[in-house]
């Protein structure tokens, strides 16, 4: 499996735009596509080709849900991961995230020290068909909201 290396992070919220590119860039070593809706997801992420998509689920306009399924309806992102970062993260909320068929969900706040140790796992669990539902090592742990 080749190493994951290309990231797109969507999110209107400028300030966890910001975060999220310390977090994965500055910290994590990846190279990252900052989007600030939907839309502008959609139109980049042909070129830039996401290995994983890491997307807010409540933004004005076009929300992550439609995003998602724009996203999965792309030749070239209909076979990428994309993993939900929300802070609807209760069980039934998770459960219908999964079943739309994203590859997991990473609960808001993130810790920003740990956001690309969690899109590294949950990338290669897809890569490898294993898909851990929270980006959260320890299912008893505070942020595993199941």
């Amino acid at each position: 499996m080749p190493a994951l290396s290309r990231i797109m992070y969507v999110d209107d919220d400028p300030d966890l735009r910001a975060i999220a590119e310390i977090s994965l860039r500055d910290l994590g070593g990846f190279t990252v596509e900052l989007c600030g809706s939907g839309e502008e997801a959609l139109q980049k992420a042909d070129e830039f080709k996401p290995q994983i998509v890491l997307l807010d689920v409540m933004m004005p306009g076009m929300d992550g849900i439609e995003t998602f399924k724009r996203l999965q309806d792309m030749p070239p992102t209909a076979e990428t991961p994309i993993v939900f970062v929300s802070a609807k993260v209760q069980s039934h909320e998770v459960h219908a995230y999964l079943a739309l068929g994203a590859a997991g969900v990473i609960p808001k706040p993130f810790d920003p020290l740990l956001l690309g140790e969690q899109a590294q796992r949950l990338w290669s669990e897809y890569c490898e068909g294993f898909t851990n539902p929270t980006g959260s090592a320890d299912p008893g742990s505070p942020a595993h909201p199941l």
